[in-house]
């Protein structure tokens, strides 16, 4: 029996040996005038699946079909080989008196990893596989290297999100969590579509990176002879927006924060922003259930995700919690009663909390909530009312104002969004963006810049506003239970190899 060869079984050779014989192999069709490089077009009639699907009503039709030969067994004058589609995988039965004598010979020395074209009638094998009797057989694409043997099973995770493209073939559930990103961001982008929203795009190289606490990446470019910045958020630009008589404006992009990774963090992220005019943040948690619903609905087609086993329901109503009242629930320490940044430090030292001098009492509240409430909060939960101090853009509450109209949106114990009651008085917009200087000046690298410009847009009136920002990633990884945020990036930040 000639040699069979698939993934998990290749021939024990030196990879770079079997890059060189393939490399030959593809000189020697050149020298022959059959590059298969020199093919620009395929007709492709049915994916696999399809092929699958309909067999009572294809059997005995013909159909093309293409892909990655990823197993080839060799039986003398007949042959099977599977090839790999975007939609799954189907074997075909390659027989040298269907094909050709030439056609079957040059067949035989295609290599496991070779993309190529099979026309052929559906047909049922005698073991009851569903199968493609080929007529003809096309070598669209040589390819020169081996495919690793056990991909899945290689504990080398760093390799995988470096060759993703080798991931994606190996890995049929890789492909899958790409797929539903996809419809997860369709989704997203066709309810708010059916709420009036109208989708845009703002600029990515911004002067002032503003919006978020964080530190961005710095540039310069070379034609104006200008220092810039990549953008950390969509807020200021989609704002401007809203001033201008868009009422209701979303953006889904790519935003950078020169900060470090980790399972929920990389350096430049997919985020979606939303701002409604005439609304407040109960209008943005209004939105953000149904959002959320509809595409947990549209998705998954149900509204319970399990996520690495622990189950979260988002048909139920979303909990809502003010962060004052988490961190007393939690912690037992009720701010309410702390009426001075004095009381504030002493109660942080008690718990074993550390603070910088720069932090005041609204920055102790929300150390006290990241460090003993947000791990709790598993269920759909609004944390809601933040202390003024880290909320540089929000509207605060007529009736208390050391507090602002702000929600963070919990699940998993991951914050998963971030809304406002959008500030938009100009004299306390000012006022704020100094307070953020000054915190700039003591050290705090993430604090905002004032934003000239904006603040004119805010002069020139904009209406009450409700904004929210979502991190697209994260609400993949639950949507498709992957563990890291790497597992949802097609191609992470990753440290280049020596």
């Amino acid at each position: 029996m000639a040699e069979e060869t698939n993934r998990n079984q290749q021939p024990q050779q030196d990879v770079s040996e079997q890059h060189k014989i393939r490399l030959e192999k593809l000189q020697a069709m050149q020298a022959e005038g059959a590059d298969p490089f020199t093919i620009t077009k395929y007709d492709v009639t049915h994916h696999s699946s399809e092929v699958k699907e309909n067999f009572e009503e294809l059997e005995g039709a013909t159909v093309t079909v293409a892909g990655r030969m990823m197993s080839k067994r060799v039986m003398g004058k007949a042959s099977f080989c599977n090839i790999k589609d975007l939609k799954g995988n189907i074997q075909s039965y390659v027989a040298r008196d269907s094909v050709g004598e030439e056609p079957y010979k040059a067949f035989k020395k295609f290599d496991i990893g070779d993309i190529i074209g099979i026309k052929g009638e559906v047909f049922k094998t005698k073991t009851g596989e569903i199968s493609v009797h080929a007529s003809e057989i096309t070598l669209l694409s040589k390819s020169l290297q081996v495919l690793p043997e056990k991909f899945h099973g290689l504990t080398n995770t760093d390799m995988r999100y470096r060759q993703r493209y080798v991931d994606l073939i190996m890995n049929d559930d890789v492909k899958q969590t790409f797929i539903r990103r996809s419809k997860i961001i369709s989704a997203i982008r066709s309810y708010l579509d059916s709420q009036g929203f109208m989708e845009v795009e703002t600029p990515m190289l911004v002067p002032n990176a503003g919006g978020a606490a964080a530190r961005p990446f710095e540039t310069h470019f070379n034609a104006l002879d200008l220092d810039i910045k990549l953008r950390i958020s969509l807020e200021l630009y989609l704002k401007r927006l809203i001033v201008g008589g868009m009422e209701r404006v979303y953006e889904i992009g790519r935003v950078f924060r020169n900060e470090g990774v980790d399972t929920r963090h990389n350096p430049e992220f997919t985020l979606m922003e939303l701002y409604q005019a005439y609304t407040d943040y109960h209008g943005m948690m209004d939105l953000t259930e149904n959002l959320y619903r509809y595409v947990a609905q549209q998705v998954l087609g149900t509204t319970v995700i399990n996520y690495n086993g622990v189950e979260m329901d988002l048909g139920k109503p979303f909990e809502r919690i003010t962060m004052v009242d988490a961190v007393k629930k939690y912690s037992g320490v009720d701010f309410n009663e702390i009426k001075t940044l004095e009381e504030a430090r002493a109660a942080a030292k008690e718990h074993n909390i550390e603070f910088e001098p720069r932090h005041k009492k609204g920055d102790i509240l929300s150390l006290f909530f990241e460090e003993y409430a947000e791990k709790h909060l598993v269920q759909p939960t609004f944390v809601t009312d933040h202390p003024i101090e880290i909320s540089p853009l929000t509207k605060k509450k007529p009736d208390n104002p050391e507090y602002v109209e702000r929600f963070e949106f919990f699940m998993n114990g991951w914050e998963m969004a971030n809304a406002y009651s959008e500030l938009n008085d100009p004299v306390d917009q000012r006022e704020r963006f100094k307070a953020q200087e000054e915190q700039l000046a003591a050290g705090d690298e993430e604090a905002n810049t004032t934003d000239e410009d904006f603040l004119y847009a805010l002069e020139l009136g904009m209406p009450p506003t409700g904004g929210i920002g979502f991190g697209i990633d994260r609400m993949v990884m639950l949507l498709t239970d992957s563990p890291a945020i790497r597992d949802v990036l097609l191609f992470p930040t990753m440290k280049p190899l020596d």
